[in-house]
């Protein structure tokens, strides 16, 4: 595990920031995920009432093989825990806002103090400076609405749709990891931590990044258009005889034309006329998608897919979400983990987007209970019994 005897201490909740913590503790690094009283909302995801879901998958999928505490900052026993817990810990993550840590003495300043080796990452949905960072954001408002990942993705003319959850706060949780661990590097040559902090805003910024960098350099960017009528009906979204869809993405030569025609049995439509060149391809694309619809719509799937492939042409099936997780090629590329189900069975989640032969684990240990090893660590970090059964008590720690 490559980053075994890393200590991490995550004071977070949601996604994003447990997200990251998450795949450092994929990796091996040793995680003490602190909780309010209340616990992270994440947990309850189905815990409505009328639910017969026995298990949280969602929750799961970023906290295995964490281990959880209680702490309620808001009682001086519990934040003078938290602060010791943080003095012993290579990286404090956390996405609370840092006006209420400031007020707890537990900001980057004070927490670096005392330990000048602490790399403290803040995630927010603004970032921490300008008229609008103190707002609270989710993926969907800060990552996928406000940085114009939603615009960009609907066609011209059709209206704005939500987010899959999870998705910008992923990006997020790899783009904090990658600032963690650059900032641990540098830690190796000077010996001191420092304050990283990633947003979802920024992270959406990059994540359409491509074209926005032709927003900023040249004042404008085209729509996104609808299947019927795109940029490049080359590259495009086709549907088989029997009801199966897939995508093209031509390497840019004319080349790969010949070969798609070649491979739809209209080999013909590449010396036709209207589709002579990529200029003409785009002037005439409702008439070349329209082509390709009848050509491909006559070839079931499995056909399509071997003339493809026998061409060597870049394409893929849109697979459902059904279909992703019985895909032998997912398996194989490593992005399917086991996890332990706490009753002596495992269950398959997604694993983190990185692998290290000879060193990944294709198994992993359950997420914890709420403030299941709140004792232990206590405990580990020098507390008496009668002192943890008295903070306890005091309802610092549960």
């Amino acid at each position: 595990m490559v980053l075994k005897g890393l200590k991490v201490v995550e004071f977070a909740s949601y996604i994003a920031a447990p997200g990251a913590a998450g795949v450092m503790a994929d990796w091996g690094a040793e995680v003490i995920k602190v909780e309010r009283p209340q616990g992270d909302p994440m947990r309850h995801v189905f815990a409505d009432a009328k639910s017969e879901i026995s298990i949280n998958p969602t929750f799961d999928l970023d906290n295995r093989g964490k281990r959880a505490v209680v702490l309620d900052i808001a009682k001086p026993e519990g934040r003078d825990a938290l602060a010791r817990l943080a003095a012993e810990a290579d990286v404090f993550l956390t996405n609370v806002r840092p006006a209420s840590l400031k007020r707890a003495g537990l900001d980057d300043v004070t927490l670096r103090a005392a330990n000048p080796r602490l790399v403290y990452a803040v995630v927010t949905g603004y970032g921490l400076e300008g008229p609008d960072a103190h707002l609270p954001g989710f993926d969907v408002t800060a990552f996928w609405s406000r940085a114009g990942v939603a615009r960009m993705h609907a066609p011209k003319g059709q209206d704005p749709h939500i987010l899959r959850t999870g998705v910008g706060d992923h990006m997020t949780s790899l783009a904090t990891v990658s600032a963690i661990l650059a900032a641990l590097y540098e830690r190796e040559r000077t010996g001191e931590g420092r304050l990283v902090q990633t947003s979802l805003l920024a992270t959406g910024v990059y994540a359409v990044s491509s074209d926005l960098a032709v927003q900023l350099a040249l004042g404008k960017l085209a729509s996104n258009r609808p299947r019927s009528d795109p940029f490049d009906p080359v590259a495009n979204f086709y549907k088989s005889r029997d009801e199966r869809w897939f995508v093209l993405n031509p390497r840019g030569a004319s080349k790969d034309f010949a070969l798609i025609t070649q491979a739809c049995g209209r080999p013909e439509l590449a010396a036709d006329e209207r589709f002579a060149s990529g200029k003409l391809r785009r002037v005439n694309n409702r008439a070349l998608v329209a082509e390709f619809d009848a050509a491909f719509g006559a070839l079931d799937f499995e056909e399509i897919a071997s003339r493809l492939n026998a061409a060597d042409l870049v394409w893929a099936p849109v697979q459902t979400p059904a279909e992703v997780a019985a895909d032998p090629q997912v398996q194989a590329a490593g992005a399917i983990v086991e996890v332990e189900d706490g009753h002596g069975g495992t269950f398959r989640s997604p694993a983190a987007p990185a692998r290290f032969p000879g060193a990944d684990s294709d198994r992993r240990p359950a997420s914890p209970g709420l403030g299941q090893h709140t004792h232990e660590v206590l405990a580990e970090l020098g507390y008496s019994p009668g002192q943890i059964e008295a903070m306890v008590a005091a309802g610092a720690a549960v």
